[in-house]
């Protein structure tokens, strides 16, 4: 297909990408539209620098590799660069999404009418001021090729629907969401009760909630709050990229470095269904499954080529670009705390007064970490209480490691296919992330 300059690295994405996108208002379609592309990004290496370009026109792949070249410097020993080196170069095809899954093949009206056939549990409700809804899809085939004999054809794609949710009484507001994301269309249906109660929760939150009293909790965090933890918090900080030339992140990530309680293990997943999933990166790499912390210990960091040289240590797979536009960088897949061994009820009852976080806005953080919940209640004498309202969660995050007490024992992994994690100026990547309900000793709750 193309023919590789000699004394150089160089590989080609090529990326075929289908996506639905549809927006309602108050049952009024704001958007409703479907969109292809055909794109290429190509990288050319002479081991001291990367050369990019990227273009929609296919037929130019060999004149953008040439002009690459051109401004490159060839080196007869690139293969033995430690860069070079490191890359795998696979060869086949791994397509999951075909047939009945494929969400290219699926009707617009069904996808449609998904999203319609909901509209029913909540319009018109007691203080539901506003409603929107939406629903995408993405599904995209890559073509892999490099000149150290990479040629590889991959699939993934996403669908998910999201509900946004504004209450009022008088002066009291409140923003809820309800959102369902997965690799197969088909799972998209069936979740009309899981919405509408999460509505009468929201309702009930809004008339009931009183403020809480600031100060330092025991806190039982969700698998979505225990997910977004774990990839804000953690996970980020896992991305080797950060620790090239920082000699004070290098002193802190020591490989085999006690961090958090010997129940806790944090994981970073590519093959897992959902939307993280990725089969192979954006460097060729086969998806792994990568312990960051294992028993409390540190155990691993995310990698690309250039980050896995530098350290000398394997590839794992994480080298993810946005899109067709962007050069491959360290991004997370599904980042997720594993389960423990304790039901929900044990992990509740030795708590004589707690908070528990089930639903949030938004997390973040690195050395800090904050999380902002959005439903939260208290526990008292090793039972759910009231509904409580809290501004925000927060913590040091080696400190919160080692106050992880108790996990429960099921995994919650979640796919919201809106919005996605931000670095640099790639946002948003598909990612996923979840966990056990989690207990945590004296977190600082206002």
């Amino acid at each position: 297909m193309v023919d590789f300059p000699t004394g150089l690295y160089t590989d080609v994405r090529i990326e075929d990408v289908f996506e639905t996108s549809i927006q309602v208002t108050l049952g009024e379609v704001e958007e409703r539209k479907e969109k292809t592309h055909r794109a290429a990004f190509i990288r050319v290496y002479d081991g001291r620098r990367w050369y990019y370009a990227a273009t929609s026109d296919l037929d130019a792949i060999q004149a953008e590799i040439d002009a690459l070249a051109a401004m490159a410097a060839p080196e007869p020993g690139i293969a033995a660069h430690p860069v070079v080196h490191a890359f795998e170069a696979h060869q086949g095809e791994m397509m999951r999404f075909t047939g009945a899954d494929d969400v290219s093949q699926i009707p617009q009206e069904e996808k449609f009418a998904l999203l319609a056939g909901y509209w029913p549990l909540i319009d018109g409700q007691p203080d539901l001021a506003m409603w929107r809804t939406n629903y995408v899809d993405r599904r995209a085939v890559k073509h892999f090729l490099s000149s150290k004999g990479a040629d590889l054809r991959f699939d993934a794609q996403r669908a998910g629907f999201r509900f946004i949710l504004s209450l009022a009484d008088g002066e009291d507001k409140l923003i809820e969401a309800y959102q369902y994301g997965s690799t197969r269309f088909q799972d998209l249906q069936g979740k009309g009760e899981a919405l509408a109660e999460r509505y009468r929760e929201a309702r009930r939150f809004l008339h009931e909630a009183i403020e809480i009293e600031p100060g330092s909790y025991t806190t039982v965090l969700s698998p979505l709050a225990a997910g977004v933890f774990a990839h804000e918090s953690f996970g980020h900080k896992s991305e080797a990229d950060f620790m090239l030339g920082d000699e004070t992140m290098a002193l802190e990530w020591q490989i085999g470095k006690n961090v958090g309680a010997e129940i806790l293990s944090i994981v970073d997943d590519g093959t897992l269904p959902g939307s993280g999933y990725t089969p192979y990166d954006d460097e060729g790499t086969r998806a792994n499954k990568t312990y960051l912390i294992r028993k409390g210990v540190l155990a691993g960091r995310l990698h690309n080529s250039v980050t896995a040289a530098s350290m000398e240590e394997e590839l794992t797979g994480n080298a993810r670009a946005m899109s067709f536009e962007y050069e491959p960088i360290v991004r997370q897949t599904t980042t997720y705390i594993e389960p423990g061994d304790l039901s929900f009820e044990e992990l509740l009852a030795p708590i004589a007064e707690g908070v528990l976080v089930k639903t949030i806005k938004h997390g973040s953080g690195m050395s800090t970490f904050t999380l902002a919940p959005t439903l939260a209640y208290m526990i008292r004498d090793g039972k759910i209480a009231e509904p409580v309202k809290v501004s925000v969660v927060t913590g040091n995050v080696f400190e919160t490691l080692g106050q992880i007490d108790g996990l429960s024992d099921e995994l919650e992994l979640l796919s919201f296919t809106m919005g996605g994690c931000g670095k640099m100026e790639q946002f948003p990547l598909p990612v996923g992330f979840g966990g056990p309900w989690v207990r945590v000793q004296g977190l600082n709750v206002q």
